[in-house]
């Protein structure tokens, strides 16, 4: 048995990603990996318990001052500008720093060395027998994909949902590389549309089975959206409404599954998604 990762992304925030993760995560009896690092809040909803965590690193340079002689050539290597030169000394910006070692390549009298340095956690819990995991950015750091990969190196054998980072940047596409197919999030809005097209442009290049849910359903305002996803000939895999009560439930921390309608439209995403990667 291997692992079959099943990313859920969105081209913007504020679509339900994580609201469709958890809850399908529930009913599909998958493993669910926050891969949000900037903002996992996932584990609001499922609470798992026995949770363990161990600390995310990464390399950044150690000038050594006495073997150092000012040459520059570190500096014009550093792609990222984590080095300068004031003529009296290297600084190193750390939070700059891609851990490289392009600079310890070129450097002549081999003065650079490395030294760890913490960037976030890895978190690992379990709910009624399904694994949690979750990846945690430190306050003030400014790249993610360390503590991602780190996050996806060992995913569990079985079904996992990967709940990505909204948007497209780097940070969805290193849980894309990880994924075998995708689930895709949107809204019926002009903001939601335009952000699904660049997050399917995404998808298509990794040339990864999808489909697309449509969160805050309004039968009276979707039908541009319907029109759209039926022309590229995308397959819509269910519809999730639009209600004050999942506002409410959603606020408290509870999944929205509680509620009758929402519960009986995430048992026809779940059979869908069946349908469309064939996980069984």
């Amino acid at each position: 048995m291997r692992a079959l990762n099943i990313a859920i992304l969105s081209g913007k925030g504020g679509t339900g990603k994580t609201t469709v993760a958890t809850n399908l995560a529930e009913i599909l009896q998958a493993n669910y990996i926050d891969c949000d690092v900037e903002e996992p809040n996932g584990y609001i909803f499922l609470k798992p318990e026995n949770i363990m965590n161990v600390a995310v690193e990464v390399e950044c340079p150690d000038i050594n001052m006495e073997k150092c002689i000012l040459c520059g050539e570190c500096t014009k290597t550093c792609q990222f500008n984590a080095l300068f030169n004031t003529k009296k000394d290297i600084l190193v910006f750390e939070k700059m720093c891609h851990s490289c070692k392009a600079c310890s390549i070129v450097c002549k009298t081999k003065a650079i060395t490395f030294k760890p340095r913490k960037v976030g956690v890895i978190e690992k819990g379990e709910k009624q027998g399904l694994i949690c995991m979750r990846g945690v950015l430190d306050i003030g750091e400014a790249m993610a994909v360390p503590v991602i990969k780190k996050l996806l190196r060992h995913t569990p054998v079985g079904l996992n949902l990967l709940d990505c980072s909204p948007g497209t940047s780097c940070n969805a596409v290193s849980t894309l590389r990880h994924a075998q197919g995708a689930l895709l999030v949107t809204e019926p809005s002009a903001f939601g549309l335009h952000d699904l097209r660049m997050a399917i442009c995404l998808v298509r290049k990794f040339d990864l089975p999808f489909g697309v849910i449509i969160n805050k359903w309004d039968e009276k305002n979707g039908e541009f959206l319907e029109r759209y996803l039926d022309g590229e000939g995308i397959k819509i895999l269910g519809y999730i409404p639009y209600k004050r009560e999942a506002a409410e439930v959603y606020s408290r921390g509870e999944m929205v599954r509680t509620i009758p309608a929402y519960q009986q439209a995430f048992d026809r995403i779940a059979s869908s998604c069946g349908e469309v990667f064939q996980w069984n």
